[in-house]
């Protein structure tokens, strides 16, 4: 089974076509990245995957516990449920609260789930520990860099136990140097620990570090194939963190679908 499975997506903003019928499969553990030049609908499929925007028409089959969810045919509440319980996401800017430290921006994610204060806190400490932050845990953004600032995104994405993390341009705002490093971070924290990984990115060697490249254009996919390099990151992954705080609760009722 994929982890996340899309068909026929389509989807037009005005006269604009952005997806024009496109078909992908993210297998679990896979890291993938979507490239294309801009305007060639990358970024809206990576939001119609993880439920931001919603195709006109098509599916995205997500496999969770309970069975197969159509995440096209969700409520808008729904979508909102399934994008902070399941997915994880690192932005270009991080899209981090300023006013907030980064230990307080990691705890949050855990909060909105139903963590305590203290056990959020805690857990998010741990997660900043194994990105190589430790120490810097009450710092507000700002007085971070952009690639710590990154970590601290990349550790918000994952402190839910998040199974798929959705990363658009993550590195395209960095340096070469910090971008390595910051994509060697997104992938020990998601296919180093199993989970599944879908990026948009523009950088050739960003995307040469997945295990699989897919191309756009004009609203297609065009074209698959594998990386040149293994996913995995080289050098030694941080250890794991330890078990989430709180699991997003196993009670919740998802729209299964055929």
């Amino acid at each position: 089974m994929q982890a996340i499975s899309a068909r026929g997506l389509r989807k037009t903003f005005g006269p604009t076509t952005a997806l024009a019928g496109v078909d992908v499969d993210v297998a679990p553990g896979e890291a993938v990245a979507i490239m294309g030049a801009s305007g060639s609908g990358k970024t809206t499929l990576l939001h119609a995957l993880a439920g931001i925007v919603t195709p006109d028409a098509g599916t995205v089959h997500l496999a969770t516990p309970m069975g197969v969810v159509d995440v096209a045919r969700l409520s808008d509440a729904e979508r909102t449920r399934l994008r902070r319980e399941r997915f994880g996401f690192v932005f270009q800017e991080g899209m981090l609260v300023p006013e907030l430290t980064a230990v307080e921006n990691v705890a949050l994610a855990l909060m909105l789930v139903g963590a305590s204060r203290a056990a959020a806190t805690q857990e998010a400490a741990m997660w900043l520990g194994s990105l190589g932050l430790a120490g810097m845990e009450d710092r507000r953004i700002g007085q971070l860099s952009g690639g710590q600032a990154q970590r601290v995104a990349i550790a918000r994405a994952q402190v839910t136990g998040a199974s798929i993390v959705f990363a658009d341009e993550p590195t395209g705002a960095l340096d070469s140097v910090t971008s390595a490093e910051v994509m060697s971070a997104l992938l020990s924290a998601t296919v180093g620990r199993g989970r599944t990984l879908v990026l948009v990115t523009h950088d050739e060697q960003v995307a040469a570090r997945c295990s699989r490249v897919v191309r756009m254009r004009d609203g297609l996919l065009v074209e698959t194939h594998a990386a040149a390099a293994p996913a995995a990151p080289s050098g030694t992954l941080p250890p794991p963190a330890p078990g989430t705080a709180v699991a997003a609760p196993a009670a919740q009722q998802w729209q299964v679908r055929a």
